[in-house]
């Protein structure tokens, strides 16, 4: 898919198109992009400040990756309980994870998408960490993208997505995608 940089009120739609405004100081710019190797795709997106964040962008920031934070650690839970013979959590426990986390905060509405889907010959598969996702277990071999994301209409909007491969038999959880997630400001 085509590189997507969404700025100020386009990075408050999930999977907007750019639009015309200038990119000025203050504004949240959103990067969605990939890749694609011997026919294995890569997703990754990344929130961008122009100039210092706001108090409140920055809150945003922090919830978000603290969502997924707490993501991480309930998969690194999940594949050590897979390796006792306990199944693994469906998809959607996950994002009920994140949607909770978002709302305990209580200042920010939760994203409106599903937390990650499959990866791998295609940019989106199987398995589905969403609402709507089935009722079962995740496979124990399997790579997918954890994307939590907060939107303020009209205003901004934060996501900040990183693959994972799960692998129960190894006892492994390990996060691909390795450009850095910390606040990065540019611009300035």
């Amino acid at each position: 898919f085509d590189v997507a940089c969404l700025a100020g009120a386009e990075a408050a739609l999930p999977h907007g198109s750019p639009g015309q405004r200038p990119v000025t100081t203050g504004a949240v710019l959103l990067f969605d992009f990939g890749a694609q190797v011997e026919g294995y795709r890569s997703d990754m997106t990344r929130t961008l400040f122009v100039g210092e964040p706001t108090e409140r962008d920055r809150a945003v920031y922090g919830v978000v990756a603290g969502a997924q934070d707490i993501v991480f650690e309930a998969l690194d839970e999940a594949v050590s309980g897979a390796r006792a013979g306990e199944p693994l959590p469906p998809g959607r426990s996950f994002d009920a994870l994140a949607r909770s986390y978002i709302e305990a905060d209580g200042r920010f509405p939760v994203y409106g998408h599903g937390l990650g889907h499959g990866i791998g010959l295609a940019t989106h598969e199987l398995p589905g960490l969403g609402m709507r996702s089935p009722e079962v277990p995740l496979p124990e071999r399997t790579v997918f993208s954890v994307e939590p994301g907060i939107y303020l209409e009209g205003e901004m909007g934060v996501r900040i997505e990183d693959l994972v491969v799960i692998d129960v038999e190894a006892g492994r959880v390990d996060r691909v995608t390795k450009f850095p997630r910390d606040e990065v400001v540019v611009g300035v």
